[in-house]
């Protein structure tokens, strides 16, 4: 071929690029909610631009070629802020020690999968072997797989024999967790250790845990000092922490250490919600947990012990709950995904209602809180002008019954169409 030739193919190739990407999309539904101000607005049409939205009308003339969901209520992508894309439901205990890093990796293409499907669009994978979250989300990134908006954390950061520990096999087998770190200094090596194998924020332990075997939910385990440590760690690269602690003295010093997202935060009390409140920390509460665990728990392998200790645990976490919502403390939507079935994330928001929350602020969780929490409040979190395109319909007005949000009915995420049922309703 000669030159000239070459360059027209090439500037041919160029363009239907360019127009692919610029290709416009227009969506319909019968209403839409500002989850910023709780208003609805009926009959939008949105218009998307490549992978922004660009303009938001009510009651005009639809275009032909518009995407229509009739009888449907358009919401922003909605956010989970705790998962585990690279567990199993069915997979606990000591069945765990079986799964290799790379089968945990081709797990997380499923559930990758199954949760956009479900409507949510952006995710933090809280703690993963072997990085395979981060291989999950890079490859998610490159469009090789669907899948939500990932953040990681890489493997998650803890004592040794504590929550984040290997604890389930004798001492020859020297088995360990791979964010194992004793002292000040060893946390910093290994929060440095995670960036640099492509983590986007850090996971600490801060007191022990439900599902991990010999740990106490109420103790704490990383100490003020080492929790400090990785604080500045993130914080100097512009990151955040997020901290596993149930117990009221380890989310204390959780909160002291200056981290900026507490997770499961099981016992709270006067204290830890002032303390909240004045520094800002973000909780995260998955409060539908402890049906699945103790319902279908011992069948999926969950240990004795741990099925005891979440009867200790989950009637307080929903008290305290209940307390935080009351006091006002910032919250976000954070479901465990993994200890109970990816897809099913949605199923915490009549529970996040029963145990005080109005619909709307359940939906806010889910969306502007937990897109301030990640610092994409200018990309995520609500349907507007200049955003990404990531829109969710469902059938009915969650404002009004919010289990609706278990019905996905349309997925966009970043301007592409991932799910359409609307017809089949």
């Amino acid at each position: 071929m000669s030159r000239p030739n070459k360059l027209r193919c090439a500037a041919i190739f160029l363009t239907l690029i360019t127009t692919q990407a610029l290709a416009t999309t227009h969506i319909t539904a019968d209403r839409m909610i500002d989850v910023e101000t709780g208003k609805v607005i009926e009959a939008p049409i949105i218009t998307v631009d490549g992978n922004r939205i660009t303009s938001i009308t009510a009651n005009g003339e639809v275009p032909e070629n518009a995407i229509r969901l009739p009888g449907a209520t358009l919401i922003p992508g909605l956010m989970d802020m705790h998962v585990h894309l690279t567990g199993d439901a069915h997979t606990h205990g000591y069945r765990r020690l079986a799964v290799s890093t790379v089968r945990s990796a081709l797990t997380g293409v499923k559930n990758a999968r199954i949760s956009l499907e479900s409507g949510f669009t952006t995710m933090r994978n809280l703690g993963a072997s072997g990085y395979a979250d981060v291989a999950l989300r890079d490859a998610i990134n490159a469009g090789d797989i669907p899948g939500p908006r990932l953040f990681v954390s890489g493997p998650a950061i803890g004592i040794t024999g504590g929550h984040c520990d290997n604890n389930l096999l004798p001492v020859e087998y020297k088995a360990e967790g791979g964010g194992v770190a004793d002292g000040p200094w060893a946390v910093r090596a290994k929060v440095r250790e995670n960036f640099k194998y492509g983590a986007d924020l850090i996971k600490l332990c801060a007191t022990g845990g439900v599902m991990s075997k010999g740990t106490e939910p109420g103790a704490q385990q990383l100490a003020l000092e080492e929790m400090q440590a990785a604080v500045i760690e993130a914080h100097n690269r512009g990151t955040s922490v997020a901290a596993h602690a149930h117990g009221t003295a380890g989310i204390n010093a959780a909160i002291r250490a200056g981290v900026d997202s507490v997770e499961h935060a099981s016992f709270l009390d006067e204290e830890t919600i002032r303390l909240a409140k004045k520094h800002g920390t973000v909780l995260s509460m998955d409060i539908y947990v402890t049906e699945y665990i103790l319902s279908e728990g011992e069948k999926a392998g969950i240990l004795p012990e741990s099925l005891e200790k979440e009867r200790r645990v989950g009637g307080q976490q929903r008290e305290s709950f209940r307390a935080a919502v009351d006091a006002g403390v910032k919250m976000v939507f954070g479901s465990d995904a993994a200890v109970y079935p990816h897809g099913q994330n949605a199923r915490q928001f009549s529970r996040m209602v029963t145990f005080g929350m109005t619909p709307l602020q359940a939906l806010q969780a889910s969306t502007i809180n937990a897109a301030q929490l990640l610092g994409k409040q200018d990309d995520l979190g609500s349907i507007k002008e200049g955003k990404l395109a990531d829109l969710v319909a469902v059938p009915g007005n969650p404002l009004e019954d919010i289990s609706v949000l278990e019905q996905v009915l349309f997925v966009m995420k970043d301007g592409e169409v991932f799910k359409n049922t609307s017809e089949n309703f």
